[in-house]
């Protein structure tokens, strides 16, 4: 892969994953501000992290109430969310599940689905598998994609040609059923982000906000369907 400057790919993805994560001190993370933006003023229910990593969404949402099932490849990261969740008194709250994503997918009906920074260097159908996200919502449930879309000094790829997703595109791809989905947001905020080494710069994150229905044949003056 041209440009790219982080661990070596050959050993393919369950083990690239494993081994990044086994490579990582086992601290507390802080959620991402995308989550807390969209997530701090809703009433808590049941969700969804996918791709938990190093599980700062997961615990942030389970000490506001939620009960969420935290999902990664690695089962370094699975187990350390649920650690991390039950030191804290928020055992009960958070379940993990290992997946591979291009194989399986969890189980259940949620109101949030959370999927930041989903991107792998491997082979991944990502429509596919943000569509499945999308169908597991509840009636009223919402799915918060939040993809790159500028890559920092530190970034992994640095790869000057290296496309980044659109909210609009992303949408597109999802391939929903018409009439079923409202977009509630689709743009690239800006926001300065910090480096593992301290260092700061400004990047650019590409958010897309999806409901699904309460009622599908109902028109909402608030927003746009997917099917249009």
């Amino acid at each position: 892969m041209n440009g790219w400057q982080g661990p070596q790919l050959d050993a393919g993805p369950q083990s690239f994953w494993e081994k990044l994560h086994r490579n990582l001190t086992a601290t507390a993370r802080p959620p991402n501000p995308r989550l807390v933006e969209i997530a701090e003023s809703l009433s808590p229910g049941v969700a969804l992290d996918l791709g938990c990593g190093g599980g700062g969404d997961a615990i942030w949402l389970a000490g506001r109430g939620w009960r969420v099932t935290a999902v990664d490849i690695s089962g370094t990261a699975v187990a350390r969310v649920e650690a991390k969740a039950g030191e804290l008194g928020l055992g009960d709250q958070v379940t993990g599940e290992r997946h591979d994503l291009a194989h399986s997918f969890p189980t259940g009906t949620f109101d949030l689905v959370n999927a930041q920074y989903f991107h792998t260097p491997f082979a991944l159908d990502r429509g596919r598998v943000l569509a499945s996200a999308a169908r597991a919502l509840r009636p009223g449930g919402l799915l918060l994609v939040v993809d790159h879309g500028s890559k920092a000094p530190w970034s992994w790829n640095q790869d000057p040609d290296a496309h980044y997703p659109t909210p609009d595109e992303v949408a597109t791809g999802l391939d929903l059923e018409p009439g079923q989905w409202q977009v509630l947001r689709a743009d690239m905020p800006q926001r300065l982000a910090t480096g593992p080494g301290g260092q700061r710069a400004t990047v650019t994150d590409n958010l897309l906000l999806i409901q699904r229905r309460e009622d599908p044949a109902a028109s909402r003056p608030d927003g746009g369907d997917l099917s249009a």
